[in-house]
């Protein structure tokens, strides 16, 4: 298992869209990189010039972030993303 370090979160994006809303297949060229995912570990807090930055998720939520955001890891043939919390953009409503 990985453990991200102080101010990053492990998320595991969500499947890559392979249809249009219409139907029409997607080529693996064509298709966007998902920008939304589930959180499974988070780091510890970040403590910048003194200021004690909390990790604003908890595992299990479901998070959007930035397009590119991100470093992209494979684990156990499972593609996962270790952002830092800057890179989280909003937390998906249960």
């Amino acid at each position: 298992m990985i453990k991200p370090l102080a101010g990053y979160v492990l998320i595991e994006p969500a499947p890559k869209e392979t249809k249009t809303a219409s139907g029409i297949v997607l080529p693996e060229s064509a298709e966007e990189k998902p920008q939304e995912g589930k959180v499974i570990a988070c780091g510890d807090d970040l403590v910048e010039e003194g200021k004690t930055v909390k990790c604003p998720v908890k595992v299990g939520e479901k998070v959007i972030y930035k397009k590119w955001g991100g470093n992209e890891l494979k684990v156990e043939g499972k593609e996962l993303l270790l952002i830092k919390f800057e890179d989280l953009m909003a937390i998906v409503g249960k």
